[in-house]
C-alpha cells in the first residue's frame, strides 16, 4: 500500500462555514449558557466533574482517554438544562386532560418531578403522597402479583442516564420476585449486535478501543450518523484523517454531516470544515446483506481473503463460500440497489489495508433481520482477520451513556449479570450467592411486555425512565396497552406522555422522583462503547425535593415487596455496597469496587477482545462464518404501485425522543420533512416544499396510519423515503427481529400529494 497521507482536507474556504447548512457551535454555547442561567456554576461542575449524560461514548468531565484536548458537544449541552432544572409544581398534574395538549418539550419544560404522585382510576389527576406510601403501594402490589403469577409483573430500565448500580438492583429485584421479564433500552437499538456477535465471534460489546479508530488505515461506517448521534466521534474521525485513515460510508441517505463537518474544538476545522469521507455507497434500505455478500464476492476473486487467519481462527467458510456461489450478481445488484462495480471499488478499497475498522447502528440493527445484517459486516471483518489486533475491530457505537452496562449488568431477559445466559445451571449459580431461588427461564423483550400488556396479562408493569408512546412502532397500540395495566409505575425525571395514559379500572398510575447520576450520593458508574466502566462523582449543588437515587429507589421497593423475612437480600447501605457485590458475582467487572473517585475507569476485557484471534467465548475458541441470503425486500402481499416507497427513520436535533429542535442543523430538514430522491419527485410530479401524505399500504393499516408532511429534495437512494423518528412511527407496524426481539422501524408506504 502507498505510504499514508493526511486526508483532512478543508471542506470550505468560506469561514465557519457561512452559508452552509451547519451546526452554529459556538451560538449553541452561548444559547446552553442562557438556558441555565439560573445555575450556572453547577451547571458547569456538571461538565467539568461528571462522565457524560449524552451518548456512550462516556468522556470524563471535559476530557477522555483517547486523545488530548477538550471534548464538549452540542448533544451533552442540550442535555445539560435536564440536570439543572428546577422542580415543576405538582399541582400543575392535578388536571392530566389538559397536560395531554403539551409536546414532550413543553412537559419537559414543566420541571423536575419533586415528590411522588399517585393517580387512582376514575381520578382527573395526581395528587402527592409520601414516600412511604409509595413504597407500600408499589411493594404490594409487586408482591401480590408476584404470589399469583410473576410472570404478570415486568420491568423496563431505559438508558437515560442509568447507573450500573441501578441496573443491578433493578434487575435483583425482579429475579427474586420470580421473573425475568426485565429488559433495558437496548432492546430498541443494538440487540441485534448483541445477539450476532455472541453468535459469531462470543462477545456483545466493541472489540477495540477508540484509540484504535485513529490508528486504523481504514474506517467503514455502516447505517449510523455519527456526526448527529455521537458527535465526539467526529473529532476522532478528524485525527484519524490526519493520520490517512480512508472512511467509506455505506447509507441508503448521503449524510450531509458525514461528508463535511466543522469540529469546534479544532481551530483549523471550526474555521474552514474537514471533509471526512472518501466514498460513499448508497445501498437501498435493507439491502446491507447483499451488498456486502457482494464485496465478498469480489474479495474471493480477487483472493484478498486473509486465508491463513481464517484456517486458524475461524469455522463456517466453506459453507460460506458455498452460498455466495449460489448467488447471482442479479440477485446480488437487484437486492442492494448498487451494481456489481460499485461492490468492487468496494472491495478493492478494502483489500488494500492492512488494518479496519468497521462501526454500525441503527441502520442495520432496526430490521427484521437485523442479527443477519451484523452478522455480514462479521462475515467481512473476519475474512480479512480486521479482529483481535490493533487498529482493527468490530463497534457497534452506542447512542446512550448507560446503555452498554445494561444487559452486562443483567438487565435483559436472557441474561444474568456479567453476560451469563439465563438457563438451569446459572440459575442454580446465582440462586447461591444471592441465597434465593432464581427463575431459569427467559423472560420477555421489551416489545413483548407491551404485548402482554395488550392481552391483559400484565397486572404490574415498573417502568425506569423511557416513554413507549414515542419509541415504538404503533403508538396507538402502546398506548392501548399500557392503559390495560392495573399497576403502572413511571420512575423519572420529568413527565412526559406515557404517564398521562388513564389509568385501567380499578388500578393505579404512580409517579417516582428520580435523581440524576450527578445528585446520587456515592456517585455511580457507567460503561462506555469501549467497554470503559467509568466512575462519575456526585456533583455539589442544588437537589430536587424528595427525589432519590434510582437504585435506592428499587432496592426500597425490592425490600417492600420480598417481606421482612427476604428484605434484607436487596438492602443496600451505599452505592459502594452495590458495587462491592457486584465485584463479588460479576467476573466481567472485576475492579468496579476499586472505583471511588473522579477520574477512576477500567476497561474490561482490556483495549482489544479477541487478541491474537482467540474468540474464548465460542466453541474451540474460532470464530464462526455465518452462510447469509439477501432477504426478500418486496411485499409478496401486497399489490405494486407506482407511488409506493421503502420507508426509513432518522433523527434530527434531538436524544432518543426528546426533540430539542424543529430544523436539524446538519440537513436543513424540518420535522415535517419527508426526505426523498430528486428522480422520484419528478416522476410523482412533486417538488420542493410540495405538502404529501404517507399512509401504510398494509391492508390492516387504520385510518391513524398516516403522516402528512412537506416533500423535501435529498441525496437518497431513489425508491426510499426518509422520515423523522418518533413522528413516523405512526406508519410502523411492529415486526420484531425473531432472533433479538428488536423491533423493525421500516415499511412500505404510499405517498401522495395531499
Amino acid at each position: 500500500m502507498p505510504a499514508r497521507r493526511a486526508r483532512a482536507e478543508v471542506a470550505s474556504w468560506v469561514p465557519f462555514g457561512i452559508g452552509h447548512t451547519k451546526p452554529h457551535h459556538y451560538w449553541e454555547i452561548l444559547r446552553t449558557v442562557w438556558e441555565n442561567r439560573d445555575r450556572l456554576l453547577y451547571g458547569w461542575r456538571i461538565l467539568r466533574h461528571g462522565v457524560c449524560d449524552g451518548c456512550s461514548l462516556g468522556p470524563r468531565g471535559l476530557y477522555d482517554d483517547a486523545m488530548e484536548g477538550i471534548h464538549l458537544c452540542l448533544l451533552r449541552l442540550r442535555m445539560l438544562r435536564l440536570n439543572t432544572m428546577p422542580a415543576l409544581d405538582p399541582r400543575r398534574l392535578a388536571d392530566a386532560a389538559a397536560l395531554e395538549r403539551l409536546s414532550g418539550a413543553e412537559l419537559r419544560e414543566l420541571g423536575r418531578l419533586p415528590v411522588p404522585l399517585l393517580r387512582r382510576a376514575g381520578e382527573p389527576g395526581f395528587r402527592r403522597i409520601r414516600w412511604e406510601e409509595a413504597i407500600r403501594l408499589t411493594g404490594e402490589a409487586l408482591g401480590a402479583a408476584a404470589a399469583r403469577d410473576p410472570d404478570r409483573i415486568a420491568f423496563y430500565t431505559t438508558s437515560r442516564g442509568l447507573t450500573n448500580e441501578t441496573y443491578y438492583v433493578a434487575q435483583k429485584v425482579a429475579r427474586l420476585l420470580g421473573t425475568n421479564n426485565i429488559d433495558n433500552a437496548a432492546r430498541l437499538c443494538h440487540a441485534a449486535s448483541t445477539t450476532a456477535l455472541k453468535q459469531t465471534i462470543g462477545v456483545a460489546a466493541a472489540t477495540c478501543s477508540y484509540t484504535d479508530w485513529i490508528g486504523t488505515e481504514l474506517v467503514v461506517l455502516l447505517g449510523s450518523d455519527v456526526a448527529n448521534n455521537q458527535p465526539v466521534a467526529m473529532k476522532y474521525l478528524y485525527h484519524a484523517r490526519r493520520r490517512g485513515t480512508r472512511i467509506l460510508v455505506v447509507n441508503p441517505y448521503r449524510e450531509p454531516g458525514l461528508e463535511r463537518y466543522w469540529v469546534p474544538s479544532i481551530p483549523r476545522s471550526a474555521l474552514f470544515g474537514t471533509r471526512m469521507t472518501d466514498a460513499f455507497f448508497q445501498v437501498r434500505v435493507g439491502g446491507d446483506i447483499a451488498f456486502l455478500n457482494g464485496v465478498l464476492k469480489h474479495l474471493l476473486e480477487m483472493d484478498a481473503v486473509d486465508r491463513a487467519f481464517i484456517a486458524a481462527h475461524t469455522t463456517g467458510f466453506e459453507e460460506l463460500c458455498a452460498a455466495l456461489a449460489a448467488q447471482s450478481w442479479e440477485q446480488l445488484e437487484r437486492s442492494a440497489g448498487l451494481d456489481r462495480r460499485a461492490m468492487r471499488r468496494f472491495a478493492e478499497l478494502y483489500a488494500g489495508v492492512r488494518t479496519a475498522v468497521f462501526i454500525w447502528s441503527m441502520g442495520l440493527t432496526q430490521h427484521r433481520f437485523g442479527v443477519e445484517n451484523v452478522q455480514a459486516v462479521v462475515n467481512l471483518a473476519l475474512a480479512r482477520g480486521m479482529v483481535g489486533r490493533p487498529n482493527t475491530g468490530l463497534v457497534p457505537v452506542r447512542g446512550h451513556s448507560g446503555v452498554q452496562g445494561a444487559a452486562e449488568c443483567g438487565s435483559v431477559p436472557n441474561g444474568f449479570p456479567g453476560g451469563l445466559p439465563v438457563n438451569e445451571e446459572n440459575a442454580r449459580h446465582f440462586a447461591e450467592l444471592w441465597g434465593a431461588p432464581v427463575p431459569a427461564r427467559p423472560g420477555l423483550s421489551a416489545p413483548e411486555m407491551l404485548e402482554a400488556a395488550a392481552r391483559g396479562a400484565l397486572e404490574v408493569f415498573y417502568i425506569a425512565g423511557g416513554n413507549f408512546l414515542e419509541t415504538m412502532p404503533e403508538p396507538d397500540g402502546m398506548r392501548a396497552a399500557l392503559a390495560r395495566v392495573p399497576g403502572r409505575i413511571h420512575q423519572d425525571l420529568v413527565v412526559n406522555s406515557a404517564m398521562l395514559v388513564p389509568p385501567a379500572p380499578g388500578g393505579f398510575v404512580l409517579l417516582l422522583p428520580a435523581q440524576t447520576r450527578y445528585e446520587q450520593k456515592g456517585g455511580g458508574t457507567l460503561t462506555s462503547t469501549e467497554r470503559r466502566i467509568r466512575f462519575s462523582p456526585e456533583i455539589p449543588g442544588p437537589r430536587i425535593g424528595e427525589a432519590m437515587a434510582e437504585w435506592e429507589i428499587f432496592s426500597r421497593i425490592g425490600e417492600a415487596a420480598l417481606g421482612p423475612e427476604r428484605a434484607h437480600l436487596v438492602r443496600f447501605d451505599s452505592a459502594q455496597a452495590v458495587r462491592e457485590e457486584m465485584e463479588r458475582v460479576m467476573p466481567l467487572y472485576r475492579g468496579i469496587a476499586g472505583l471511588r473517585a473522579e477520574g477512576d475507569a477500567v476497561q474490561y476485557g482490556g483495549p482489544l477482545l479477541c487478541a491474537g484471534g482467540v474468540f474464548a467465548g465460542m466453541p474451540g475458541g474460532r470464530a464462526r462464518f455465518v452462510a447469509l441470503t439477501p432477504p426478500e425486500l418486496e411485499p409478496a402481499d401486497l399489490p405494486p404501485a407506482a407511488n409506493r416507497f421503502y420507508l426509513t427513520t432518522r433523527r434530527g436535533k434531538q436524544f432518543n425522543s426528546m426533540i430539542w429542535g424543529k430544523r436539524d442543523p446538519l440537513t436543513g430538514a424540518r420535522r415535517e420533512d419527508v426526505l426523498m430522491a430528486a428522480e422520484d419527485a419528478v416522476r410523482l410530479g412533486l417538488r420542493d416544499g410540495d405538502r404529501v401524505v404517507l399512509r401504510q399500504q398494509a391492508a390492516a393499516a387504520s385510518a391513524n396510519s398516516r403522516f402528512y408532511g412537506v416533500c423535501r429534495i435529498a441525496p437518497v437512494r431513489p425508491g426510499t423515503l426518509v422520515a423523522h423518528w418518533p413522528e413516523a412511527n405512526v406508519l410502523i407496524p411492529l415486526h420484531l427481529d425473531p432472533q433479538s426481539k428488536e423491533p423493525d422501524y421500516n415499511a412500505w408506504v404510499v405517498m401522495e400529494k395531499a
